[in-house]
């Protein structure tokens, strides 16, 4: 089945404490396969900063069989791929899978949980690189090892690998349908063999997960700001529940194939995602990141507007400056100034903090707060914006508080009248178990304080406090079909997706 012919149906009826879960990309049948791949995780590095990897499926015609050629390593894309010998020299082949990592399963220091991942088998080569996480990834695991399974990785991820090696189904795209018919959790997955490429998300479409053309040929990425640097054309999502197989036809063709697991009623987007984790320039889950950035500054306006103009005495000589916290709320701080700004003239926006994006290794002197030396070498204020006026800041989240109360003090130095925080999403209440990083509850500033914003206020130094409510949150998210729904579960402890075990809040397997 032509892949275009798929198109029309997509849908079938501060540094935070919070970080990014993982991004991946795929490239299907073109020379410059590794290439590309290195410049689409370079797109996607906002989604992991500890490592990364690339694998390439090489044919070696002379011995009549594939090769996959692999680098990956702790670090950023640019200080792990900084050798050009590694594309001519190692990363041959024209189908590449690649991978950032942020943990979110796995022991961080331990090289081997580097993704992508790759084994050989009885039917040949085997890759894989996942974005989520298994939430029966225990139970799989137990069952496996109690079968004699041997374990390279502390991860989730190699479990499906594990499960496709061990399916007795006789194609490998069965195999894989085998193996997916058992897990259970979040997923946007691209898995290698030696001449096809299949990319994979879970029924529920949690994280975003796209597929692009370039030169006729096929990428499926993260976001799709992956797509823009290397010039490629966006196709569509890849459905919730959908695998699709890129396999080579002897006459160098590309022949394509779309399968279903398991439906559901209704998918759960990670809501999160169009708060803080995608890049504002990217489309997701069919829907412009910045549109929805912006809706929600506006519907936090309109629930929480800025103070307004004082009647009396010199309070209010200068105006109130809006600014944002640079970068992940830029967007939803226009939207909340643009609506604002409708019926508060004694409003601007300001650039009150500028961020340093060159930040290198921070040396600690003994005495030193590791923290306070970090957002003062990560931010700056604007004394003369600030100074003597009420300014409202926006920001879209406050998991811990440490670094939102830094921030606050640092604002302080500025010597404003008033400072008005504004949050462009609820408390975050509970711990994600989808592939978010959140801390445990217990570490959450919203449960130290019992969930009052009044004590989160006082905890942090600001004079008012105001956070989106979940009901205006859900209404500024779209809903382009009757499946659409999302994921609040870090906001309302509503998990959508059965999870077997929660008496940790992150399933490691660290032995």
């Amino acid at each position: 089945m032509e892949i275009r012919k798929l198109i029309p149906a997509q849908r079938t009826e501060l540094p935070k404490s919070a970080r990014s879960n993982c991004g991946v990309f795929g490239v299907f049948n073109h020379p410059d396969a590794a290439i590309l791949t290195y410049y689409g995780l370079h797109a996607l590095q906002h989604r992991g900063q500890e490592a990364a990897g690339i694998i390439t499926s090489e044919y070696l015609p002379d011995k009549s069989k594939f090769r996959f050629n692999v680098h990956k390593g702790h670090g950023l894309v640019l200080e792990v791929f900084k050798k050009h010998s590694i594309f001519s020299e190692v990363l041959k082949g024209d189908i590449a899978i690649g991978h950032n990592r942020y943990s979110t399963t796995g022991s961080s220091e331990n090289k081997s949980n580097i993704q992508p991942f790759k084994v050989n088998y009885k039917f040949g080569n085997l890759a894989l690189s996942h974005n989520g996480n298994l939430t029966n990834a225990r139970t799989l695991r137990e069952m496996l090892v109690n079968q004699g399974t041997l374990f390279q990785t502390t991860t989730d991820s190699e479990i499906i690998l594990h499960l496709i090696a061990k399916s007795n189904a006789d194609k490998v795209e069965d195999r894989i349908l085998d193996a997916f018919s058992q897990v259970r959790g979040a997923y946007s997955i691209c898995i290698m063999t030696d001449d096809r490429l299949f990319a994979i998300r879970d029924p529920h479409g949690v994280r975003p997960f796209c597929i692009g053309t370039l030169d006729g040929q096929y990428i499926v990425a993260s976001e799709t700001t992956a797509l823009d640097i290397i010039n490629a054309e966006y196709l569509r999502d890849v459905n919730p529940g959908e695998v699709i197989m890129f396999k080579k036809n002897s006459d160098g063709s590309t022949e394509t194939k779309s399968m279903n697991l398991d439906s559901v009623e209704k998918y759960k987007h990670c809501i999160f995602e169009y708060i803080y984790f995608s890049r504002p320039d990217s489309t997701i889950f069919g829907e412009k990141v910045d549109k929805v950035r912006r809706n929600l500054g506006k519907y936090l306006s309109n629930q929480s507007p800025p103070p307004e103009k004082e009647s009396t005495g010199d309070a209010y000589d200068k105006k109130t400056v809006v600014i944002n916290v640079p970068d992940s709320s830029n967007t939803a701080t226009l939207g909340y100034f643009n609506e604002s700004v409708k019926t508060n003239k004694n409003i601007k926006h300001e650039i009150g903090l500028i961020r340093s994006h060159y930040i290198g290794r921070t040396f600690i002197q003994p005495g030193q707060d590791q923290r306070q030396l970090k957002v003062r070498t990560k931010f700056n204020t604007v004394r003369g914006v600030l100074e003597n006026r009420k300014v409202v800041m926006v920001d879209d989240s406050i998991v811990r508080g440490t670094t939102s109360k830094l921030l606050v003090d640092l604002v302080k130095k500025a010597n404003p009248k008033e400072i008005h925080l504004k949050i462009t999403s609820p408390p975050i209440i509970s711990p994600c178990y989808y592939g978010m990083d959140f801390p445990s509850e217990n570490e959450l500033i919203a449960n130290k304080n019992n969930g009052e914003v009044d004590g989160i206020r006082r905890d942090l130094g600001v004079d008012v406090l105001d956070y989106l409510t979940v009901e205006n949150l859900l209404k500024a998210v779209p809903y382009p079909d009757t499946k659409t729904d999302y994921c609040t579960a870090c906001f309302t402890k509503n998990y959508p997706i059965q999870i077997d075990d929660r008496s940790a809040d992150k399933q490691t397997f660290d032995d």
